[in-house]
């Protein structure tokens, strides 16, 4: 079977530097993730910055363009990679489909605003281009296998969750919630296969670089909702208890002021509780208390997730799967992404 011809658009840390991490799991980014999938070819990239150009040029070995247009009248890919600012992600996706490209991996957040987010979820909608949101956890094996055993209910039924985001001393917290809290609350979403609806808020401000603010609301179950993400890994609308999964509380720890970086969860169920997060991954079940007759106390059952997680492989091997098949969905389509902004746009950020 002939390879599908993919291009990136924005040759910057996400799309191609990050290789040079010597720490994380490779690949970790969209041009190390087309070149490790064999039945992709990366044919060019394209950057307004010249320096970045090159470099992407020398490593890669492909063509570069400082016009995305260009590009792609030029080679004509079935899929195209945006790695680009926010504010920018509706204009390549509008210019990929009219383009001819089948599917569009757009980097996480969606979009700069709720109005862009909802132009990109019409596009995809509308069956011109597959858009694909970057949340790369829903194509993790970790946060798969979490989701799993929530979906199975193997510790009962689900009670609350609880979420920490710490994303260094000095980044205002409006900041790491837009940036990063994007994977925070798609992650939660697609763990409960619930939507976040905001609540409350209290502690710092979102707009201060210091302190630490929470973000209290329910998980509102998607029963009734649009069916749209990946029935394999628990996209939205697939679950079959999903009715059971309504109105369930969350609280977000958002901080600054940390030398060091946190993303967690805790989930609480009836019989036990799940953790997941950056490298940590836990099971602890109910069990008959070794410290009190006729209690029952938690023991931690599972403390590790072995293996990769091959979250950029699975990413690219589903963009893959939707241009070869247009009646695909995507398991992180840009409904998935549209939800999160919605859920963004609800939190006040004085």
């Amino acid at each position: 079977m002939e390879r599908i011809k993919t291009a990136i658009v924005g040759l910057g840390r996400i799309a191609s530097l990050l290789e040079d991490d010597k720490l994380r799991e490779k690949p970790c980014t969209h041009a190390g993730a087309i070149a490790a999938n064999p039945d992709c070819r990366l044919v060019a990239g394209a950057d307004p910055d010249a320096e970045r150009r090159q470099l992407f040029a020398g490593r890669w070995n492909v063509p570069v363009y400082e016009d995305a247009a260009v590009m792609l009248a030029e080679h004509r890919p079935d899929i195209l990679h945006i790695a680009t600012h926010p504010d920018s992600h509706y204009r390549y996706c509008l210019l990929a489909a009219e383009s001819g490209v089948k599917a569009a991996v757009c980097e996480k957040p969606l979009a700069d605003k709720l109005s862009n987010a909802r132009k990109i979820a019409a596009l995809h909608k509308s069956g011109r281009i597959c858009i694909i949101t970057n949340h790369e956890r829903r194509y993790s094996a970790d946060y798969v296998e979490a989701a799993a055993i929530l979906r199975e209910k193997r510790l009962g039924a689900l009670l609350n969750v609880k979420a920490v985001i710490y994303m260094g001393k000095t980044r205002r917290l409006i900041d790491v919630f837009w940036h990063d809290g994007t994977h925070l609350a798609d992650a939660m979403m697609f763990l409960s296969n619930a939507a976040l609806r905001h609540k409350k808020q209290w502690g710092a401000k979102l707009s201060g670089n210091s302190g630490t603010a929470w973000l209290a609301g329910v998980l509102e179950s998607f029963a009734g909702m649009e069916t749209i993400g990946g029935a394999e890994t628990g996209g939205a609308g697939n679950w079959e208890h999903a009715p059971g999964v309504s109105k369930i509380p969350f609280v977000i720890e958002i901080g600054a002021g940390r030398d060091h970086l946190v993303f967690e969860f805790e989930f609480s169920c009836e019989r036990g509780r799940l953790r997941i997060g950056n490298r940590v991954f836990e099971v602890w079940e109910s069990v008959p208390s070794p410290y009190a007759e006729k209690f029952r106390s938690l023991k931690k059952t599972q403390d590790d997730f072995e293996g990769s997680t091959g979250y950029f492989t699975n990413m690219a091997a589903d963009a893959v799967a939707c241009a070869r098949d247009p009646a695909l969905q995507p398991k992180s389509s840009a409904i998935d992404g549209l939800r999160v902004i919605e859920y963004l746009h609800s939190v006040k950020t004085w």
